[in-house]
């Protein structure tokens, strides 16, 4: 059985999780200020933000177990997705690619 958590033991833990966060978060921004980023270091982290969200709904996507229930109800998701891409394609707004990955899920529901 493990021992409990003391309370000095959380705290240390939340302000060295606190510590870490404002150094990981904070350090860099004040390291940058006034400098001006290379084009390729300002073109790598430019991608950041479209690499996380692409992580996000990868996972979603797609499961371990997501044919068990069927090839269809496992290419359902997909099918929405890659309208969703042509869409983003196409007309390169947010809200066009909502709306369309909405609509073509349900449509795809019904089918």
């Amino acid at each position: 059985m493990v021992d409990p958590i003391t309370w000095s033991q959380f705290l240390v833990i939340c302000v060295l999780c606190t510590v870490t966060m404002l150094l990981c978060r904070v350090a860099p921004m004040l390291v940058l200020k006034g400098r001006e980023l290379s084009p390729r270091a300002a073109e790598a982290l430019a991608l950041i933000p479209p690499a996380a969200f692409a992580a996000l709904v990868a996972n979603d996507l797609l499961t371990p177990g997501m044919f068990a229930a069927g090839l269809w109800p496992a290419a359902l998701p997909l099918v929405a997705a890659a309208v969703v891409v042509v869409v983003a394609r196409l007309t390169k707004s947010l809200l066009w690619c909502a709306i369309a990955g909405v609509a073509a899920y349900a449509l795809l529901m019904l089918v």
